[in-house]
């Protein structure tokens, strides 16, 4: 009966997170659009270039520490410790604030550097502005760890989604005002990256907020005396800080160490290639672009992965193994059907959605080859949190790491070659190493086939079919959209278009493909309704 509830209990608190992360994956990347539309791509460079550096903040306060604290400290109250419990929170908030302020001066007094690494010094002041999140991480990850670890998942959901909401509000108020008013845009890419600092102090503001209504600060606050009684104890905490929330956190960087080497080579290569530097800029601002297409993919490819996690959680803590290898299956299943379909949509409709969003269709090529980053990104993603509910945290943070200097090597060989095209292919190449890496090392953890050859088969063929489909659509419709004369109106009817009528036929192929199993079909939402889809000789 305990082993039930703790799984139940697992199951939804892990669910209310997911919900939540992916609410703020959606508003982190829709308010990329407006926003490249109010200040344009040099505009969208300025902010891209230092988006990496609040990336790693966001990762510290909500993943790899916050999960460590909540673990342990779930451990010490259901010994009954309430000393080495109060113990925990001071001695891990003490360590972080200490990292948050060593980041915040490496990143402060190394500005200038960093922007001349770029080779942008103005840029300097934006990632002053940044390394202030540094300073206010530390007290939220705490305080998110505490109620994770208690069970109660809805103060860090919430402050996570508050956090987002006021980020993105700030963001597109204080650009759309220092546009308006004239100002530089490396002033209003400054004002855009204020949005960090609101919605870091909102999101501890909301936390305090349930520590204070529910009067639970005399629980947790430090005791006299602690250090002396629980010296050993302390450097435990501070150790398990240091290895296993570091490992988580470094796994959940992937997409930030891809943008930081494009932020820290893009630019300046070429620019030394020989290409002017507004032209330089806009180049890559149009490269960015691609940024929040890529989430918007990655969203959809793993928010239902993700949820199947609690599921396979259940399953290990059950020690049903058949039930687990069939949940690790399905999840894996769902990362890469969802992620090719939308990788290969993406690029057959990639120059009308390019009109759509960003009001051209300048470098839709190199976006369309980018745009298969969302097929990587969904099977890592997915594979990590498999590999870290199994218990391995050392490895995939060691594969996600080899992705940087991977992807700034070959940037280095690629950039000068073809430009922005060459910036894609090492992505893509990157990634796949990571993939690869991933796939060798979980093959030995579950020692059991994970995809047949008719799996691949399938999903392959309703690729081709969508593509093919798409590509005909367009070519029939570019004549209707010639006729109207509405630009950027007749793309985003066109893209919305295609999108439905691909994704329905992509999504029967699949079902009637016997790619899933009705028992499996029905997990998803409409899952009754798609249930339907298969024939007849299928159903129950």
């Amino acid at each position: 009966m305990n082993l039930t509830n703790q799984s139940k209990s697992l199951y939804k608190g892990a669910f209310i997170l997911t919900i939540a992360a992916i609410l703020t994956k959606i508003l982190s990347a829709f308010y990329r659009i407006p926003f490249q539309n109010i200040v344009g791509d040099i505009g969208f460079y300025i902010y891209q270039q230092v988006y990496p550096f609040y990336g790693i903040a966001i990762v510290l306060s909500t993943t790899g520490f916050p999960v460590v604290i909540s673990k342990l400290y779930a451990e010490q109250k259901a010994k009954g410790d309430d000393g080495k419990s109060r113990l925990l929170l001071l001695v891990s908030f003490i360590f972080l604030q200490v990292f948050g302020i060593i980041c915040f001066s490496i990143l402060y007094v190394g500005a200038e550097g960093i922007a001349n690494w770029m080779n942008d010094p103005h840029l300097a002041i934006l990632l002053r502005v940044v390394s202030i999140v540094f300073l206010t991480f530390p007290l939220v990850s705490v305080l998110r760890g505490y109620y994770q670890g208690i069970g109660d998942m809805v103060p860090t959901a919430l402050s996570q989604v508050g956090e987002q909401t006021i980020r993105v509000l700030t963001i597109l108020f204080l650009s759309y005002l220092f546009m308006q008013k004239g100002y530089s845009l490396y002033l209003v890419g400054g004002g855009a990256m204020f949005g960090s600092i609101t919605g870091s102090i909102v999101a501890g503001v909301i936390l305090f907020m349930f520590l204070s209504i529910r009067k639970e600060w005399k629980g947790i606050k430090p005791k006299q005396g602690m250090f002396q009684h629980y010296r050993a104890e302390a450097k435990g905490i501070v150790k398990a800080l240091i290895f296993q929330g570091l490992m988580i956190c470094l796994s959940g960087m992937l997409m930030i160490f891809i943008q930081l080497a494009d932020s820290l080579t893009l630019y300046s290569l070429l620019v030394a290639n020989g290409m002017e530097e507004d032209i330089a800029k806009s180049v890559k601002g149009i490269f960015d672009r691609g940024q929040p297409l890529i989430q918007l993919g990655t969203v959809a490819a793993t928010s239902m992965a993700l949820t199947l996690v609690p599921l396979i959680s259940r399953a290990r803590l059950a020690e049903k193994s058949d039930e687990l290898h069939e949940k690790i299956q399905l999840a894996l299943k769902v990362s890469l059907v969802i992620g090719l379909g939308a990788s290969a949509g993406l690029w057959a409709i990639i120059e009308q959605t390019n009109t759509m969003l960003f009001e051209n269709e300048l470098g839709s090529s190199v976006l369309g080859v980018l745009g298969f980053v969302i097929l990587f990104t969904s099977i890592i993603s997915t594979v990590i949190a498999i590999m870290q509910g199994l218990g391995s945290l050392l490895f995939p943070a060691f594969a996600v790491v080899v992705c940087f200097p991977v992807k700034y090597s070959l940037n280095v060989v690629f950039i000068p070659w073809y430009g922005t095209m060459g910036a894609a292919i090492s992505s893509l190449l990157s990634l796949g190493l990571v993939c690869g890496l991933l796939f060798l090392k979980f093959r030995k953890m579950t020692a059991r086939p994970l995809f047949t050859w008719r799996f691949i088969g399938i999903i392959l063929l309703a690729a081709v079919l969508l593509v093919l489909f798409l590509k005909g659509y367009l070519y029939v419709t570019d004549h209707v959209m010639d006729l109207i004369g509405l630009e950027r109106l007749g793309a985003a009817m066109q893209s919305l278009s295609a999108v439905a009528l691909g994704g329905l036929l992509f999504i029967l192929v699949i079902i009637r493909g016997k790619v899933f199993r009705e028992e499996e079909l029905v997990l998803f939402p409409l899952g009754s309704k798609l249930r339907h889809i298969l024939a007849r000789k299928d159903r129950r």
